[in-house]
């Protein structure tokens, strides 16, 4: 005779309870994922800069990042340089936009760069204008989103990028 074997009511409560003890631990890790997104997109931007920045070098051509800060579409577009101006219609390399759930609902805001645009000569040095062989001042982007603020600052001369956090101007 073959015996059947049930779990009992008390097993059965005990990994209930179990069950839920583990979850009151994992909730609140998944409700502070936005710090993490923000984050994410204050890397996105980082990399974006110093691609560009590496691409005027490698390829001896300007490079130019132009933002736009919008509490909606923030974003921003990467494209050569032609001679004096920035040549977005036919050879954009990225847009990017900044915002919605995967960048932790993050805009782009506080922009000091001249016309809103951060341009890389062929030796990877910022410069103010396309064309321009003037040194860029040192410049820098806000990325805000809830409660956490970060500054891209963007070096003159050198084009190093550093990132700190701000206080939220809210």
């Amino acid at each position: 005779m073959h015996r059947q074997r049930a779990y009992t009511l008390i097993e059965v409560l005990m990994v209930v309870t179990v069950l839920g003890i583990a979850a009151t631990m994992v909730v609140p890790t998944f409700s502070q994922s936005n710090p993490l997104r923000i984050q994410a997109a204050v890397r996105t931007v980082v990399s974006d800069i110093t691609q560009a920045q590496s691409d005027a070098v490698a390829m001896q051509i300007g490079q130019a990042i132009e933002f736009t800060a919008d509490s909606t579409h923030s974003r921003y577009t990467i494209c050569p340089v032609s001679g004096t101006a920035l040549d977005t219609s036919p050879d954009v390399i990225v847009t990017r936009q900044i915002g919605g759930h995967e960048f932790g609902e993050a805009t782009i805001a506080n922009i000091q760069l001249p016309n809103n645009q951060l341009i890389f000569d062929a030796m990877g040095g910022p410069v103010q204008s396309p064309g321009s062989d003037i040194a860029a001042t040192t410049g820098s982007v806000d990325i805000v989103s809830g409660s956490q603020s970060f500054r891209i600052t963007i070096e003159a001369y050198t084009g190093r990028v550093t990132v700190s956090s701000i206080p939220n101007p809210s």
